[in-house]
């Protein structure tokens, strides 16, 4: 028991020990977020005041869409490998909560050696051969003072919870990317419908020049502009068709289909969703973006390394206990004679690492300043990219607005023309001169819808594509 006298003893000195270790200052910690200036400027504002559904996509009521995005986050290769990081990480982390505390293990063994006759020990037993038997239970306890494995145990946890928002924003990159492609792919071939009727008109209007120019009612070059106009029209007919088999190749990859995969797909004219933006980010934007939150777990875990860092000049006492048996017989092993209990503790204080420690506290907490900054400029992008893309679609739907006069007027054209062509005030030639005027009308509509259907998606993305956070915790 006289022993157990030197406890307080030595506690008093490793108080007096530690508190002559200092840790040097933390004077350039970077400054977090201003959420305050997270915000749109207060001129954007949409039909719609909200944050994207989790399956946002379903807003276009398109079927073959539905399944394509169903597709891809089922079997694209690109998940599986942010899938396999959550799981390596997870299994980090259960490696450092399993080195916190103590442990127990057991130890056995049996030897036979013969000792030396000019050794230490004289004869009868040198010279001899003895076997040794032995078996202990070992225990040993990291008291963990100053909280470094704890430390360790939060970089372990923010690197899992990291992974998983990496994951998080994996999904929502690979739906957005599905979604925007195939809506890419529909308008094309919406546009090379529509080219394809201008050419049908076209070559109306040729063959009805080519009449009259028997008659000599019409030039050679006006017979041949029109021709000009048709090859043209041709021209950017092929156009649309090479551009429409590249996407589709493009979004047979992103959903990890075969050479077949995509030949069933049926033409669909997509409509527009309703064009929405929450009116305040702030705070929530953080929730929402899983890349956001990926870089601020990143902080967290690097916070973590900087307390272990700074523990690390303090210092560290273990606790060890044993209790075994050993004999020179088996026979002898099991008897109370044979007992060797053991009980002790170590100290450990960096006196003469000061360099080290130094340096790697330096390095810990460079590290996390530049998370930290890299982690404020993230904030302010994802900022300017919902405000960027709000104020694209409030441009276009003003640019809308404004074509709808014009194709409406392009329409009453046309249908006066008929109108006069039937009561023979007017010829076909001026009724297809304002067919064409519809149709090219119809190609402006249709790339503002494009335009839409894309920026809608982008808005959607930089929103964070209904992603919620939803953190791994102890």
């Amino acid at each position: 028991m006289r022993h157990f006298k030197l406890i307080p003893i030595a506690a008093a000195a490793l108080a007096l020990l530690s508190g002559c270790i200092s840790v040097p200052p933390d004077t350039n910690k970077a400054p977090g977020p201003d959420f305050a200036k997270a915000q749109h400027a207060p001129a954007i504002q949409l039909p719609a005041a909200a944050w994207p559904a989790e399956q946002w996509w379903l807003d276009y009521h398109d079927p073959q869409l539905n399944a394509l995005v169903a597709r891809a986050l089922r079997d694209s290769p690109t998940l599986a490998v942010a899938a396999a990081r959550v799981a390596s990480a997870r299994a980090a982390f259960g490696a450092e909560v399993a080195n916190e505390g103590g442990k127990v293990d057991l130890a056995s063994g049996l030897n036979r050696q013969r000792y030396s006759s000019n050794g230490f020990f004289p004869p009868p037993i040198g010279g001899a051969w003895f076997n040794d038997a032995s078996v202990s239970v070992r225990a040993s306890y990291d008291v963990d003072w100053w909280g470094k494995h704890r430390a360790l145990i939060a970089a372990a946890l923010g690197e899992t919870n990291a992974a998983a928002a990496e994951s998080a924003q994996a999904r929502q990159v690979l739906a957005a990317s599905v979604v925007q492609s195939y809506l890419r792919l529909q308008m094309l071939w919406a546009r090379q419908d529509n080219t394809n009727a201008l050419i049908a008109v076209q070559r109306d209007v040729i063959a009805g020049r080519k009449a009259r120019m028997a008659h000599g009612l019409v030039s050679l070059d006006s017979l041949q502009s029109a021709e000009q106009d048709l090859a043209g029209l041709q021209e950017q007919a092929a156009r649309y068709d090479t551009d429409a088999a590249r996407e589709r190749e493009g979004l047979r990859a992103l959903i990890g289909g075969d050479a077949a995969a995509l030949t069933d797909l049926a033409r669909f004219q997509p409509a527009p969703a309703i064009d929405a933006v929450p009116r305040e980010l702030g705070m929530e934007l953080l929730a929402r973006r899983p890349d956001l939150q990926a870089a601020r777990w990143r902080v967290e875990a690097q916070l973590g390394r900087v307390a272990a860092s700074e523990a690390a000049f303090r210092p560290d006492i273990n606790l060890a206990a044993a209790i075994g048996l050993d004999a020179t017989s088996l026979g002898k092993l099991l008897r109370y004679p044979s007992r060797t209990p053991l009980i002790g503790a170590t100290l450990d204080l960096p006196l003469f690492d000061s360099g080290r420690l130094h340096a790697r506290l330096g390095q810990a907490r460079g590290s996390r300043d530049e998370l930290l900054a890299e982690y404020n400029e993230a904030v302010l992008n994802a900022v300017r990219d919902v405000a960027r893309e709000a104020a694209t679609l409030q441009g276009i739907a003003k640019e809308t607005a404004a074509h709808a006069a014009t194709i409406d007027a392009s329409r009453k054209l046309a249908a006066n023309a008929e109108a006069r062509m039937q009561r023979g005030l007017a010829d076909r030639a001026a009724v297809l001169q304002a067919r064409l005027a519809v149709l090219r009308q119809r190609d402006v509509d249709l790339q503002l819808t494009d335009a839409r259907l894309q920026t809608q998606v982008a808005l959607v993305k930089a929103l964070g594509g209904g992603y919620h956070t939803l953190s791994n915790t102890r």
